[in-house]
């Protein structure tokens, strides 16, 4: 195939990249699933060197794994896996809580109500069996944990704290069940207590909810397969 250069124009691999990554995110590519280059190719309409370079760099993100000469696959879910990633997401995230709980002015405070709004409305409408809203709740979800640490100060952390919360968020969409009321309990909890400042309170909270959502997925039986 003779490549256009379009094909290594940065706007197009990123792009590429960003579709390629929410397609894992979201399981429409599976657990296991084979990353072949011809079918990636027809799919993304990307050139085999710029799709190379992505899986290359998914699998520095761990969502992706290399088989030696057998090419790519995208990264198995297991009990354990999920049980690390949700340690690390808690190192992070309730580091970067505490730093924006006590930094955080009212433009912080004001990002946090806007979010927590947003997101219980949706969940509002998914405890109605409006599944459909699933969708919605993933992107307010992280909405809502990204605004409560963005007065954090530091780009770093929040950007490790992303990638981690996707890795995460990965076994929930694999998982396809909604945690219920337990989880809505858990936001407006955490939302009073960071709006409050405590601390304490919130740290708790997030460890509590963090860990009532491992539980869950591994509830389902979806890991055992």
């Amino acid at each position: 195939m003779i490549m256009s250069r379009y094909d290594l124009s940065p706007s197009v691999g990123e792009a590429t990249y960003q579709r390629l990554r929410r397609d894992i995110i979201a399981c429409r590519l599976r657990p296991g699933d084979k990353l072949r280059l011809e079918g990636l190719r027809e799919r993304y309409d990307a050139g085999v060197s710029t799709l190379r370079e992505i899986l290359s760099r998914l699998a520095s993100e761990s969502l992706v794994v290399a088989e030696g000469q057998k090419g790519f696959a995208v990264a198995p879910v297991t009990r354990q896996d999920l049980r690390e990633i949700a340690d690390l997401r808690l190192l992070l995230e309730s580091h970067a809580l505490a730093l924006s709980l006590a930094a955080g002015d009212l433009e912080w405070e004001g990002r946090v109500v806007a979010a927590h709004h947003i997101l219980a409305a949706t969940e509002k409408k998914l405890l109605a069996g409006q599944e459909r809203q699933t969708v919605n709740w993933v992107r307010y979800d992280f909405a809502f944990h990204n605004a409560l640490i963005s007065a954090c100060g530091s780009r770093v952390l929040l950007d490790l704290h992303a990638a981690t919360f996707d890795r995460f968020l990965r076994y929930h969409m694999w998982a396809a069940s909604f945690r219920g009321s337990g989880v809505v309990d858990d936001h407006k909890v955490l939302f009073e207590m960071a709006i409050a400042r405590d601390v304490d309170g919130a740290l708790t909270m997030l460890a509590s909810h963090v860990n009532s959502g491992v539980e869950h997925v591994l509830s389902t039986g979806k890991l055992d397969n």
